[in-house]
């Protein structure tokens, strides 16, 4: 895979509440995280570098890529129930399975969150300019963001930092170890919690055999189904789901 540069004068030196801005060491991104990887095995990871972003909540995106038009009320204009269930958020990510980044390292999910609201606010936590700074960043974040957008789930959070995101989750105490169809798993390839995150996905199946069955961004390059082994997880977000 193509290595990515990264230019920490881009993004300035510090993020919200004057913590210091840690960029990527090594591999990966699901926003930026010393040594986080943002694919399917630390072997195949890619480099990227993001800052320590604190999770934006459920922003209404209406930037382009969105498919809700949420109104003030927390409803939608085709008068769907506000809020969505776990097999809504399934049934959209397995629509996007197959999608691929292009030769730049960017994908549709990169250019939705550099568009939206979220992807405005989080720039702007980190000390950068616009939010052109996720161009050609690590994704698989920005693919669960995008998700729970685009269903208009409550409580999912919307982030490109994947332990930002699983902070904020345990923060508002719906984080914990069960696998359940919906949850976002947040993966630690070489252990170490919340702290050694280095990607995301959302769970399809408990397989109740030690696997789940889940759909990731930025596997490979690409919205993929897996099947991923337990102890690999670090911990499983909770949407507020209806």
């Amino acid at each position: 895979m193509t290595a990515r540069t990264f230019d920490p004068k881009r993004i300035g030196t510090r993020v919200a509440a004057g913590a210091v801005l840690s960029l990527a060491g090594a591999f990966g991104f699901a926003s930026l995280v010393p040594s986080a990887h943002a694919d399917t095995h630390p072997a195949t990871t890619k480099p990227a570098a993001t800052a320590h972003v604190a999770a934006v909540t459920d922003v209404k995106a209406d930037a382009k890529g969105a498919n809700t038009s949420a109104d003030k009320t927390g409803g939608n204009k085709a008068g769907v129930k506000a809020g969505a269930t776990a097999q809504d958020v399934i049934n959209l990510a397995r629509t996007q399975v197959g999608t691929h980044e292009d030769a730049s390292g960017n994908s549709k999910f990169n250019n939705w969150y550099i568009d939206s609201p979220l992807g405005e606010q989080n720039a702007h936590r980190i000390g950068a300019k616009s939010a052109s700074v996720y161009k050609g960043q690590s994704w698989c974040d920005m693919f669960v963001s995008w998700l729970g957008q685009n269903t208009g789930t409550k409580g999912m959070g919307a982030d490109a930092y994947t332990v930002s995101h699983a902070q904020w989750f345990k923060k508002t105490g719906h984080f914990g170890q069960t696998p359940k169809p919906g949850a976002v798993v947040f993966f630690a390839w070489n252990g170490g919690g919340i702290k050694g995150i280095d990607h995301v996905g959302i769970v399809v199946k408990d397989n109740h055999d030690g696997t789940i069955n889940t759909i990731e961004g930025n596997t490979g390059n690409a919205v993929k189904q897996k099947v991923r082994d337990t102890s690999t997880v670090a911990g499983y977000g909770y949407p507020e789901y209806r």
